[in-house]
This record gives structure tokens, sequence and C-alpha cells, in this order.
């Protein structure tokens, strides 16, 4: 099966249904262990990406937080919040069909705390100097939450399980 393929006509049938042009299809052992649209469009969820719902549908399936050993096709190369998730289920490879450029004549989906254009470059500054307004209100009682977990999860900091290397 050609799953580039594929990604681009569950993108393009959920643009038909009126839905927003993003899809991704997640492969595991040469089978499709999960795809969808992104849904944001049908459900007025800004965290529906589809990255975001196949993740999750794998990880369902699977019963780990983790895709080691998958291949994640997505429609266009991810955002932000998306690029974040791919780093955390650490699959072994992410293939994007399309980049910003190419699409950008076409499609453009900029917020006001949300321009993809500058987006990387508000992450990387410090809390205190980014436009979306943030402010630090430390307490103890929050770190004691961490304190709890490491004491349940026998002293070990870490996930047991993580792939960290």
């Amino acid at each position: 099966m050609d799953f580039a393929q594929r990604t681009i006509d569950i993108a393009r049938q959920n643009v038909e249904e009126g839905g927003r042009p993003f899809a991704t299809v997640i492969v595991k052992d040469g089978e499709i262990l999960a795809e969808s649209p992104n849904k944001v469009a049908q459900t007025s969820d800004p965290t529906a990406h589809a990255e975001i719902l196949a993740i999750s549908e794998a990880c369902r399936k699977l019963g780990t937080e983790h895709l080691v050993g998958a291949t994640i096709y997505v429609l266009a190369h991810p955002c932000p919040m998306c690029l974040g998730a791919l780093y955390y289920c650490s699959p072994d490879e992410v293939v994007f069909l399309t980049s910003r450029d190419a699409y950008e004549p076409h499609y453009v989906d900029d917020r006001k705390y949300f321009e993809l254009a500058n987006f990387y470059d508000e992450f990387a500054k410090d809390y205190t100097e980014r436009r979306l307004p943030m402010s630090h209100a430390p307490r103890d009682a929050a770190v004691d939450v961490y304190r709890r977990w490491q004491e349940r999860n026998g002293g070990n900091r870490h996930v047991e399980g993580a792939p960290t290397t």
C-alpha cells in the first residue's frame, strides 16, 4: 500500500466534507495502525489535529504512549503542537508530504498568538518575553505532586519503559 497516497486521500476527503486539509497515517510492521484527518472544524476542538488524533488512537491500540517502530505520514510539516506530540511518542520516522512554503499560497492558519512564520522564534523566547501573556506563580505544593509521583515509582524520576535513546 502507498501510505503517502493514503494520507493525501484522507486529507482530500476531509476537505470535500468541509474539514481542513491535513491528515495523518501511522504505520507499524507494514500495516496501518491508525489514521485520521484534522477534525478541528468539525469538533471546534483546537487540539483535534490529525497527528494528535492518530497518535492517540495508535497508542490506545498498543497500550503504550510510545510508537517506537512506527512511521508516521503527515500531509504537511507539523505545527509546533503536533511536533511536540511526535517527539513525545518517539516514532522511528516522520514523513511529511508538503512544506508550509509549498501550501502557503493556498492555506494560511495564523491566529492572534500563533503565526507559523514566527512561532518557532516565539517559542524559543523566555516566557516573560513571549506575546502570549504568561506568569509564573510558584507553589511548593505543586512540586509536592512530583515528589509523590517519584515516591510511588520507587524513587525513579523517569517513566518506566520510555525510550530515551
